[in-house]
Formats: C-alpha cells, sequence, structure tokens
C-alpha cells in the first residue's frame, strides 16, 4: 500500500509537470524538403525545323522581322533557355566564329605566361588571305600575346602557333570536335580550327551559342573577347591592334552596343558575315549567334546582332522558351599542355615569315583585318569579369535546413526518471521507519 501510493504520487506530478512544458519544435528529421518549381515542358524538336521559332506570352514581343540573317538565335546565357531562333540547326561555314571553339577548347590547356619561339614550320599552311596579326618566325611571345593575335585581330598566323603548342593542326581538330560534342554542338564539323572555308566545314547558330555560352564561363576568355585594344610585340617593340568586333569598339560607322562584353566575329567569301555576341543589361546575359546577312552589307551583322540584343532583353519573362542549349560543363582544373608536334622538315627558322605576313588575294577574313588592323600604340581595354552564374541542373533542391537543438529535448524522460527515483527513496525511507516501529513494539 505504502509502495502504491508513492507511485501513484510521483506518477501524478509527472503528469502535471508535463502537460505544463511547451510542445517540441519539429527536429530537422520532420522538415519537409520545398517542392521544386514545375518544369516547362519545351519541345525538343521545335528548334529543328526551318524558319523563326517564338512564342510570346499575352502581350509579349513578336520576333524581330528585320533581320535577314539565314539562321539566328538568341538565348539567355545563364540559364540556356533559347528565346527566339531561325533555322537554328541550319548547317553553315561558320568563318572565323569557330575560333569560339578553338579557344574554348585550347585555352585551358596552355598557360598565359609560357612563352613561346616560333618556328617556320608552325606557319606553314595558312590560307590565302587570310587574315594575321603578323606573327613572325624566330620571334619570342607570351601566349597571352597571341590570344589577342587571336581575339582582336583574328589573327589566323596565331591560330596556327597555338595549334601547334597543343599538338599540331590535325589533332587540335579533333581535340575541337570532341570538345563539340561534349558540349552538346552536333551539327558542327571541324577541319580547320582557324575557320578558314574547307570542304565539310559546318556549324550552326544554335551550336555557335553554345561555344559562346562555354566561353563566357572562362574569365579568361572574357577578358580576350571584351578587350578593345591591345599592343603586339615585335621584337623590342610593339605596335597597336584593335578588336574587329566593331559592337566591342564602336568604330567605323557601328555604335557600341551598351554593355557589350564580346566574343567573336567572322567572314569569310563562302560564309558571309557571322557573330556570336554577348551582352549584360542588369543581372541578365544575353548570347546571339547571326550567320550570314543577305542585306546590308559589311555592317548588317552587326545592326542584325543589336536587333536581337534589343528584343532579347525586351522579351525577358514575356516569352515562353522555344528551346535549350546543351549544359555547359564549367572548367574545374587546367588539364596538362599535350607535347609540342614535331616540326615537319628542316631547321629551326630564324628569318622573318615575311611570306605569311603579305597581304594576299581576298578570301578569308581580310574584312575582319581592314575592320582592326595595326593602330597607334594603345593599352589593352577594360577586362570584364566572367558574367554567368555556374549552370544547375532542373530538379535540383535546397539542403534540408538544420534546426538548432532545443533545451528541453531530453527533459520529459529526465523528469520521470527523477520521479520514479524519489519514489523509490520514500518506499525505502517508509520501511525502515516501520522496522523501527516493530523493534519498539
Amino acid at each position: 500500500m505504502i509502495v502504491t501510493s508513492a507511485v501513484r504520487h510521483a506518477a501524478a506530478g509527472t503528469a502535471a509537470l508535463l502537460l505544463m512544458l511547451p510542445v517540441p519544435a519539429a527536429t530537422a528529421s520532420s522538415v519537409t524538403e520545398p517542392t521544386p518549381p514545375a518544369e516547362r515542358f519545351v519541345d525538343p524538336t521545335r528548334l529543328h525545323r526551318t524558319g523563326t521559332q517564338v512564342a510570346p506570352l499575352p502581350g509579349g514581343p513578336s520576333a524581330p522581322s528585320s533581320v535577314s540573317a539565314l539562321s539566328w538565335l538568341v538565348a539567355d546565357a545563364a540559364t540556356g533557355e533559347v528565346l527566339a531562333a531561325r533555322n537554328a540547326h541550319r548547317r553553315l561555314p561558320p568563318a572565323s566564329t569557330l575560333k569560339t571553339l578553338f579557344a574554348v577548347t585550347a585555352l585551358p590547356r596552355i598557360a598565359p605566361e609560357r612563352q613561346h619561339t616560333v618556328e617556320e614550320w608552325e606557319l606553314e599552311g595558312i590560307g590565302q588571305g587570310s587574315s594575321l596579326v603578323g606573327v613572325r618566325a624566330g620571334y619570342t611571345y607570351k601566349v597571352s600575346d597571341l590570344w589577342n593575335g587571336v581575339f582582336l585581330s583574328s589573327g589566323n598566323d596565331a591560330v596556327r602557333v597555338l595549334a601547334a603548342m597543343n599538338g599540331g593542326w590535325e589533332s587540335m581538330s579533333r581535340q575541337m570536335q570532341e570538345k563539340a560534342r561534349e558540349l552538346g554542338a552536333r551539327d558542327t564539323r571541324v577541319v580547320s580550327p582557324d575557320g578558314y572555308d574547307a570542304p565539310g566545314q559546318v556549324s550552326s547558330a544554335y551550336d555557335l551559342a553554345i561555344f559562346g555560352r562555354a566561353g563566357l564561363q572562362d574569365p579568361d576568355f572574357v577578358r580576350y573577347c571584351s578587350t578593345r585594344y591591345a599592343d603586339f610585340p615585335a621584337g623590342g617593340w610593339s605596335y597597336g591592334i584593335r578588336n574587329t568586333n566593331r559592337l566591342v569598339t564602336g568604330a567605323d560607322g557601328v555604335a557600341r552596343y551598351p554593355g557589350i562584353i564580346g566574343v567573336k566575329n567572322g567572314y569569310t567569301s563562302g560564309a558571309g558575315n557571322t557573330l556570336i555576341a554577348a551582352a549584360k543589361r542588369g543581372s541578365r546575359t544575353l548570347v546571339v549567334s547571326v550567320m550570314n546577312p543577305q542585306s546590308g552589307g559589311g555592317r548588317a551583322v552587326y545592326e542584325e546582332a543589336r536587333a536581337l540584343l534589343d528584343w532579347g532583353f525586351e522579351a525577358a519573362g514575356r516569352v515562353e522558351p522555344v528551346g535549350t542549349l546543351a549544359p555547359v560543363r564549367l572548367r574545374v582544373k587546367a588539364a596538362a599542355a599535350p607535347s609540342p608536334a614535331p616540326p615537319r622538315s628542316g631547321p629551326r627558322a630564324t628569318a622573318s615569315a615575311k611570306a605569311v605576313a603579305e597581304a594576299g588575294a581576298p578570301g578569308q577574313d581580310r574584312a575582319e583585318q581592314a575592320q582592326g588592323g595595326q593602330v597607334g600604340r594603345a593599352g589593352p581595354g577594360p577586362a570584364a569579369a566572367a558574367v554567368v552564374a555556374p549552370v544547375t541542373g532542373p530538379g535540383k533542391v535546397a539542403p534540408r535546413e538544420e534546426l538548432p537543438p532545443q533545451p528541453w529535448a531530453g527533459l520529459p524522460l529526465a523528469l520521470v526518471g527523477s520521479a520514479l527515483g524519489a519514489a523509490l527513496s520514500l518506499w525505502m525511507w517508509r520501511r525502515r521507519s516501520a522496522g523501527r516501529d516493530d523493534r519498539g513494539a
């Protein structure tokens, strides 16, 4: 009876204390994951259709009607969403916009501060009429200077030397082809890494936009393609070179585009004028590609790119995407540079490459060089920072929130234990008292 009464009193006290305690908050294990935003369905075949593809929402803008290019595309560089396009997968000669793929492939493989002395054989095979920056055999150049020659002057001579440093011409073509497939660019076939017209060499507005978007992930790429002017070394002196992309420099009757980042322009007699352009306005970055405008002369490719950029910024949030660019794999660590290809024949050259530097017949990229060419000595323009956030896959959920431990988390169990301990002590005390009473009697 004594034990039963003590336990009853302890249990009643414990229950009263438990009712007075606040209800513990939910722990991390009970927090539900946030529901990911619903994915919008995009017909994967739509960009393979001919004609203009655009899906304006009510009140949204229709596609610009003034663009005469055979093929073009406008995309959000961060998300990869294609806002509008015309003949996106039509295969056409890319001209020097293919140098964008060359840079995306080779830039991570060769350290920019590396010095290289050019040999005669490295300048062999340059196509007649190619645009040149003036690389000479026997001269020593920093890799960063050669890249300025590629991006600003569209120099096929600089491409030849960098390709030789990266395994040779044929190896470079294979590497670029592999990179194109890795990026999801299935319309591109690389024959000549500098973009010079070659049988079977093609790309598309879709693929060019992929290459431009991939380049924007690399701060070195962004710095080179956004530079307006640079000094190019020539032994003991240097001369100024100017970017042939008129949207960057605002030269030759073409106004500089506000927020322009750059990327690459091109021209050959077979490809016509081509351009990949990227620009930023507020938090949004767009990339556009334009292939072979059919009217307006040499300036048309810039004005049509301008019209597409203006339309893309205006259309933000007012059109449904009509497709998506393949996801870009970010560069994590620079790969080791492959060993240079061996010389084809002959001793190391010390003579100048006069035959290479001389002007050839009208042909590949000569119009580009006329736009830029050599100018007065000038320092490099401001380098832009990489502007595209890393691309994440769809459907990813934020990590579960961890809640801090609460002070009362283990309190109820401790109280029950204390109450039972108190009941046991009371029972033992009562029993000892009863024993003393019995002995006294």
